[in-house]
């Protein structure tokens, strides 16, 4: 395929989507979960992000502008759900629900497989909006699909980091552990935040 095409779009999702970024947040995300129940949610998440920035790509607009709602606003949304996980990160209040129960693991009613994971981490309004753009670029249906290709080889790459977290986990041990969680609870609700600045700026109400 067209390397001028394919290039850009690699890098443009890989920046985006940020892989790397992803991999200590996983593992925050999923403190406490065993082996198995990291690799169900990491291939849960992976699995709802493809379908969401597949239909993105093929009928963002179309299903945005059917819904009545623009992207500023989805950034909005996202950027609000995204805080709300940044608190429970911020004053572990995750941890304290898992002291809570008798059987170790992680509660399936906390699993973060689809939001925040997919949605808006991986999947996030910036995704979606770069899955539109690139999809636009294109004007053969090989195009659009090599498009998806590249997608999913990003996605590859952030599932490959998601099951290597354990490793990190032994690394740097409970003290450390507790340590980064509240680090990226602070730059989670930072990013919370410039999502809403970002959605406000497009509708003109924040310079």
């Amino acid at each position: 395929m067209m390397p001028d095409l394919l290039i850009p779009a690699f890098v443009t999702l890989f920046v985006v989507i940020d892989p790397i970024g992803l991999m200590p947040l996983f593992l925050a995300l999923t403190k406490g979960a065993s082996k198995a129940e990291r690799r169900a949610i990491a291939l849960r998440a992976i699995g709802v992000a493809a379908i969401l920035l597949t239909l993105f790509g093929l009928l963002g607009e179309q299903v945005l502008g059917f819904l009545g709602i623009s992207m500023p606003a989805f950034r909005i949304a996202g950027g609000l759900l995204l805080f709300l996980t940044a608190l429970d990160m911020l004053f572990e209040r995750r941890a304290q629900r898992r002291k809570d129960q008798s059987e170790p693991g992680l509660d399936p009613a906390e699993d973060p497989s689809v939001f925040p994971l997919a949605t808006p981490l991986i999947g996030g309004p910036g995704a979606m909006a770069a899955m539109i753009l690139l999809a636009g670029q294109t004007t053969t249906p090989l195009q659009l699909l090599a498009v998806h290709l590249v997608m999913l080889a990003v996605l590859a790459v952030v599932f490959t980091l998601f099951l290597a977290s354990g490793l990190l986990e032994r690394l740097l041990r409970e003290t450390g552990i507790n340590v980064l969680t509240r680090l990226l609870g602070m730059l989670l609700a930072a990013l919370a935040v410039q999502f809403v600045l970002d959605g406000l700026a497009n509708f003109g109400l924040v310079n």
